[in-house]
């Protein structure tokens, strides 16, 4: 058989087809399930939880713990006959809908837990051996069964699977043994359990009891090796939980009849005496304790085996993803888990490290019922699961789990969900491209949706910002314009980079392929824009184009970013082209470039100011987001005005720090007396150690070709320079007042 690991880029889909003799709901699902599940009967003190809130408590607390096990069941079951679930279980299921950064953030916890728990059980056997055999060693009889236990799955998932019906005919018997046991004295049954004094809250028997039902996962985890996995996993899960939830509802009607509670809390032992035969107890723990120990070593090398396949893993530990023989079983991944588990059972005692586990296996289940339901709430058309299931089923579930690890442990709650975290910002950092999608569009899809449906035609004062397009062709050649609209949007307002391509034969394929390669530019320099390009006759006729049908419903770009124009043979249409973005309602900033120095230091703007009025309350908005912005942090900014007489100076001044207090703007005033002297002449003297340059424009008129004549003769020799021209119908004096009544004077 081909390896399927042979895929170089490690993050595409690794198909391994159902083989007719793959393993069937019995042997596959249900009989790890159920194990896991009536495992815990044996190795958990269940007279405790009997002895400290009494029948009709213990009865409650099955019910509750059993209600959110089923509800996750039922996520699962929507999941799994919605898609070919394939080998890594859980992993497979979240990161095929949540995205492979949270799949990956969940299944490698779930592996460390897998593995580590071998360790607590063959623990926990090697404990129950040498109580009954003190000569021998603990940390040897640990060793040894986990030797044996990872032996036995190294051989093949069927040969673990059919050991395990021994081992629950052995658990079986043990049931037997306690129905036919007697009472060990005199007394009543007790339906609150013992009194306060002498027991423990409801919620802490809660939280003891609550992992003895989380045991579904056993049977999912072997997804990759179930003929029909759509069928499999409902079945076998649903089945499991059904008759655990028999048996628990069973136990404490047994036990209360049989003993009173405080010998039910203070005696560990009280199962074995109440039974007909007190040593199949002993049987039913070690059996419990080994098919648990079988359940984990079969499922984290799978679930580590869809990581490295998947690329989850480093690159260096892909070989872990190889698969031997007809059944494809994870031999490396095997002998991984039980070095882990072998460290693990040396060290002993792992009572510091069991809650955590216990955490990173309820966060799979909530994130499994997370998954489903957003799933549902999306409708998304490719979701089509067979067994369907009201989202609201998958959210109860979720706040179910999610409450039950703050009940249980608090703290292994917090160090859990750090964990977690830190390896889901470690995945999203590196960027993984997979070949599938995942449900995170959806949602995206479904906000934006609800945000546009909100909006409407009026822009408001207070919440208006600017959605730059700019029109810079080749980001390469025009970087300046891209860097100074970032610098505007700090990742906030809606930056749309755009090119006009003058040709009729380009392709869409093309046109797609272009737009590509800017979008991985752009984020290769860490800004944040959508990308468009079209192409039409000429660039001129692109731009209108695109300013007249670029957007989504009232969502469009309010402010257009271009470079200036210095050739004359083609001023009438660039003219004509400001002159229609104008008429259209935009603002236009024209950034005339000073390619020697571009920006020079970002230390320096000059703002020729002439009131809040149209540009000039433009153009003090652009201004305190340029300061907003990373690179102009450390920028002085100064208004400056030309005056006509002397006299006139101190009245002005006393008004202009009016308004920039009222407007809480910091700024430098420099009020300058003209004495006969031209605008240019001032520009050029006061302005040329500027950085930028902030200038108004007029109104285009009928004469606006040579209006923008003169302003390039004004321009030269001077820095980069923004040309500003307010276009939309709104007061941007009302922008920064944000609606104070104010006059200027």
């Amino acid at each position: 058989m081909q390896n399927p690991f042979s895929n170089k880029s490690g993050n595409h889909e690794h198909v391994i087809e159902p083989k007719e003799s793959g393993l069937g709901t019995f042997g596959g699902v249900f009989t790890p399930s159920i194990l896991t599940i009536l495992g815990v009967i044996m190795y958990l003190r269940f007279g405790w939880v009997v002895g400290n809130v009494g029948l009709i408590g213990s009865l409650i607390v099955v019910t509750i713990a059993t209600s959110i096990t089923f509800l996750t069941a039922l996520s699962i079951a929507s999941i799994a006959t919605d898609q070919r679930v394939r080998i890594g279980g859980a992993y497979y299921m979240i990161s095929r809908s949540l995205g492979i950064e949270s799949g990956g953030a969940i299944g490698i916890p779930l592996f460390f837990a897998l593995a580590l728990s071998v360790a607590l059980y063959t623990i926990g056997f090697a404990e129950s051996i040498v109580s009954v055999f003190p000569n021998l060693n603990f940390k040897w009889v640990g060793i040894v069964t986990t030797v044996a236990v990872a032996a036995l799955a190294l051989v093949s998932a069927k040969a673990a699977i059919r050991a395990q019906y021994f081992i629950m005919f052995g658990i079986g018997l043990s049931l037997l043994s306690l129905i036919f046991g007697s009472p060990i004295e005199e007394s009543s049954i007790e339906m609150w359990g013992a009194a306060d004094r002498n027991s423990e809250s409801f919620w802490v028997v809660f939280a003891v009891f609550f992992p003895a039902v989380t045991g579904i996962m056993a049977g999912v985890n072997m997804s990759g090796d179930l003929k029909e996995p759509a069928k499999s996993i409902p079945k076998g899960t649903f089945y499991a939980i059904g008759v655990g939830y028999v048996i628990y509802m069973l136990l404490p009607i047994i036990l209360a009849n049989r003993a009173d509670a405080i010998t039910l809390i203070e005696d560990p032992l009280i199962m074995r005496k109440i039974s007909y035969w007190g040593d199949a107890i002993l049987i039913g723990v070690w059996g419990a304790t080994l098919s648990s120990a079988v359940g984990s070593i079969l499922g984290a090398p799978r679930v580590l085996q869809a990581l490295a396949r998947d690329g989850v893993l480093p690159r260096w530990l892909r070989w872990l993803g190889r698969g031997e023989g007809e059944d494809d079983t994870p031999r490396l991944g095997t002998i991984l888990t039980m070095g882990i588990a072998l460290v693990a059972v040396a060290m002993g005692d792992l009572n510091l490290i069991a809650p955590i586990l216990t955490m990173f296996f309820l966060t799979t289940y909530g994130v499994l019922n997370i998954a489903a339901g957003t799933e549902r709430l999306l409708g998304s058309p490719s979701f089509r699961p067979k067994f369907k299931v009201h989202w609201i089923f998958s959210l109860l579930g979720a706040i179910g789990c999610i409450s039950v690890m703050f009940l249980i442990n608090a703290v292994a709650t917090g160090i859990a969900f750090v964990f977690v975290a830190v390896i889901f910002a470690w995945l999203e950092s590196r960027e993984l491209k997979t070949t599938w999608g995942d449900v995170r569009r959806g949602i995206w899809m479904a906000l934006i949706r609800g945000g546009l449906m909100r909006l409407d035609d009026t822009e408001e004062e207070k919440t208006w910002r600017p959605h730059p397009l700019v029109l810079s062709g080749s980001p390469t050649k025009r970087w300046h314009l891209i860097e100074f609209a970032s610098s505007l949007t700090q990742g906030r307002g809606i930056l749309t980079v755009s090119s006009v391509i003058t040709s009729d034969k380009v392709r869409i394929q093309q046109r797609s392929s272009m737009e590509a390669n800017v979008r991985d530019y752009l984020a290769k320099r860490s800004v944040q824009g959508l990308v468009r390009v079209i192409s039409a006759p000429d660039s001129f006729e692109g731009a209108k184009r695109l300013v007249d049908s670029y957007g989504l419903g009232t969502l469009v770009p309010n402010t257009i970013i271009l470079g200036d124009s210095e050739n004359l043979e083609i001023r009438d249409k660039y003219c004509d082209m400001i002159r229609y973005f104008y008429h259209q309602k935009r603002n236009v900033i024209i950034i005339h470039d000073n390619k020697e120095v571009h920006f020079n230091n970002y230390q320096k703007i000059d703002v020729w100011w002439g009131g809040l009025k149209k540009n000039g309350g433009l153009m003090i908005l652009l201004t305190y987001m340029l300061q907003s912005s990373i690179r102009w942090h450390n920028a002085d900014v100064t208004i400056k005005m030309v005056v006509k007489h002397e006299n006139a100076v101190e009245g002005i001044r006393k008004n202009l720090v009016k308004i920039l207090n009222k407007i809480r703007i910091e700024a430098s005033i420099e009020l300058i007396v003209s004495e006969g002297r031209s605008f240019k002449e001032i520009l050029h003297a006061s302005s040329s150690n500027a950085d930028l340059i902030l200038l108004g424009m007029a109104t285009p008129g009928d004469d606006f070709v040579a209006y923008y004549d003169s302003i390039q003769e004004r321009l030269k020799d001077l820095p980069t320079t923004a040309l500003v021209l307010a276009g939309e119908e709104m007061s941007f004096g009302e922008v920064l007042l944000q609606q104070d009544e104010f006059q200027e004077t």
